[in-house]
Formats: structure tokens, C-alpha cells, sequence
């Protein structure tokens, strides 16, 4: 499984809006992973921020 699908998973099973501190603690990856993985992911727009410094797989991710 990708770096990209543990944080959409996480993000899924969790229901609610994430910052990347909590889903580095869920997913088990290193924080720089976790913020250089959704950096990626904001710019492909496969996560969105509904609330700051949190956010959620978007509607394209599903």
C-alpha cells in the first residue's frame, strides 16, 4: 500500500478531518512523509481543507 492510500485510509476510517500530526500517528509514517505525501495530494486535489491545517480525502478521491 502507498504512503498516498495509508493517508486516504486513515482519513476515511477516522470520518472526520485530520492534520497531519494525527494521521502520522494513525498511519504509522514519519511526519515528513506525511506532510511531502499531501503536499503532493493538495496539488492533485485528492484532499481538500475544510477546516485549517485539517482536511479530508475530496469527492475525487473516493
Amino acid at each position: 500500500m502507498s504512503e498516498k492510500d495509508m493517508i486516504l485510509d486513515a482519513m476515511k476510517k477516522a470520518g472526520e478531518p485530520l492534520n497531519a500530526g494525527k494521521i502520522a500517528e494513525l498511519t504509522g509514517l514519519d511526519r515528513k512523509v506525511v506532510d511531502k505525501t499531501m503536499t503532493a495530494m493538495k496539488k492533485e486535489g485528492s484532499i481538500v481543507s475544510p477546516v485549517r491545517c485539517k482536511w479530508e480525502p475530496s469527492e475525487k478521491a473516493d
